[in-house]
């Protein structure tokens, strides 16, 4: 499928894991709640596509454009961004280390279970919280899942995993942190 046109195509829901869509052009499809987990999506056109809810997970996006795609809620954990065009996302420096020393020593303020609760937030809520701003207002025009996992990527140039048990999520942030230092 590399190099198709499928520009403005309806592939709603459609189960495209594993399948090479290497410099296809995207521009406009409706991708919505599409699994593309492991596709190979390097240097295709995404502009104007509808991405929302679509499986990103571990999938190559590397020189792919991305603008104005609608991202909400699609998940990017492991996603090779590298040299996409992305929507604009700010900078948190040491991102995973203020993350560990704002969640509290033991965790206490990391509830992966709900993006912003109270004074604990998720991990890509946190991304969000401490990028200021410039996070929220991209939370707002993205979602809470994309807005984070851009905002991580800006920051770290990893998007980790935002489903996981708060331990698992403590203890990669404390991993990283560690790292940081």
């Amino acid at each position: 499928m590399s190099h198709r046109n499928l520009r403005g195509a309806n592939l709603y829901g459609a189960n495209l894991r594993h399948r090479n869509l290497r410099g296809a052009n995207l521009r406009g499809a409706n991708l919505r709640r599409a699994d593309l987990t492991n596709a190979d999506l390097e240097g295709a056109d995404l502009r104007d596509a509808d991405l929302q809810a679509a499986k990103l997970a571990v999938v190559n996006l590397r020189g792919s454009n991305l603008l104005n795609a609608n991202l909400r809620g699609a998940n990017l954990r492991d996603a090779d961004l590298t040299d996409a065009v992305l929507p604009e996302a700010p900078v948190v420096e040491d991102l995973d280390l203020r993350i560990a020393e704002a969640v509290g020593e033991h965790g206490e303020h990391l509830n992966m279970s709900d993006w912003h609760c109270g004074t604990s937030h998720c991990r890509a809520g946190w991304a969000i919280e401490l990028a200021g701003a410039a996070g929220k207002a991209l939370e707002l025009r993205l979602g809470p899942l994309a807005a984070g996992a851009l905002i991580y990527y800006a920051s770290t140039g990893h998007v980790p995993e935002f489903y996981e048990s708060d331990e698992d999520a403590f203890a990669d942030i404390k991993a990283r942190a560690e790292g940081a230092q």
